[in-house]
């Protein structure tokens, strides 16, 4: 069994691979498996097909976690991290072992696969967009995941070289809009969030306006979101903040698009976070292909 290597990859704990493993086998097959009668457990390939040139692998050690649960073995051809093609179908991976088991685990691992490369070509996409435009800040993801799937959504973003944010509620500090009228106002707010989580964490603060992250950033923010701005009113109010507050960091987030983030570019924002990096993102599209026996299985093979 081969396992793509990428420096992402080495984030997973092992046990947690198995627990994910474990439980999407668990969802998909909670009881009998009918269909496995009439395929018996006789050794057979399977070949991993890319269908979506161009696209990032992305996935990979949860793939071969699910195969391995079933007591199947995984040959990568591509790497973890590697854009796959150029070809219209681009053979990826070969899948080994008992034709029932490989089965079971069929759907889980390609559904788990398509989601996370489909992320990963995302966020590749929009490296290349502030590369060629030679903007040096951060490409982030967002908490607007699937329930239940994050830690790979989240580690798609990794792959795909942009930043996952905060991965859950207790990672930082963000006080949205909610948050600030709840309290009666930003600086209340950032004192409060402040007096809990010390110096460990940092505070984010959700604005509307230029004077709004100027009252976050002297009550001790860490970081101004400037939440739906226009491009040019972005720029304006990013430059005002930076001047006066150099240390800093602002992000920039809504209505951001792989369409249009590079309007959002700018020396004075550090970060841009798009929702769109999990919400409707495009799925990798790949089929596994059992390959067809020489000869027909017997009755004692099966």
């Amino acid at each position: 069994m081969t396992m793509p290597s990428h420096k992402a990859a080495h984030c997973i704990p092992p046990h947690t691979l198995t627990r994910l493993a474990r439980e999407w086998l668990a969802e998909d097959t909670p009881n009998f498996d009918p269909a496995g009668a009439c395929v018996g457990s006789q050794e057979v390939e399977a070949r991993l097909l890319c269908k979506t040139p161009h696209s990032v692998l992305a996935g990979s050690p949860f793939f071969t976690a699910v195969f391995t649960e079933v007591g199947c073995t995984v040959d990568w051809v591509y790497q973890e991290g590697e854009e796959i093609g150029p070809g219209a179908i681009t053979l990826t991976a070969v899948v080994k072992g008992p034709a029932r088991c490989l089965l079971l685990g069929e759907r889980s691992a390609l559904n788990c696969l398509a989601r996370a490369s489909g992320i990963a070509t995302r966020c590749s996409q929009l490296q290349a967009a502030a590369a060629e435009r030679g903007w040096h800040g951060e490409v982030a993801g967002t908490r607007k995941t699937t329930p239940g799937f994050r830690l790979v959504e989240k580690y798609a973003m990794l792959v795909g070289s942009v930043s996952m944010h905060r991965q859950d509620l207790s990672g930082m500090v963000m006080l949205k809009d909610n948050h600030v009228w709840a309290s009666g106002s930003i600086t209340q707010a950032v004192r409060e969030a402040r007096s809990v989580c010390g110096f460990s964490s940092k505070v984010e603060v959700e604005c509307q306006s230029a004077e709004e992250g100027r009252e976050a950033a002297t009550a001790g923010a860490d970081i101004v979101m400037l939440d739906n701005f226009q491009p040019q009113e972005l720029h304006v109010a990013a430059h005002v903040l930076k001047e006066e507050f150099p240390a800093l960091l602002i992000e920039a987030s809504g209505g951001v698009t792989p369409e249009n983030v590079a309007m959002y570019f700018s020396p004075h924002v550090d970060i841009i976070s798009l929702g769109c990096i999990t919400q409707g993102c495009p799925v990798v599209d790949y089929s596994l292909k059992v390959q067809k026996p020489a000869t027909p299985p017997s009755k004692k093979q099966v």
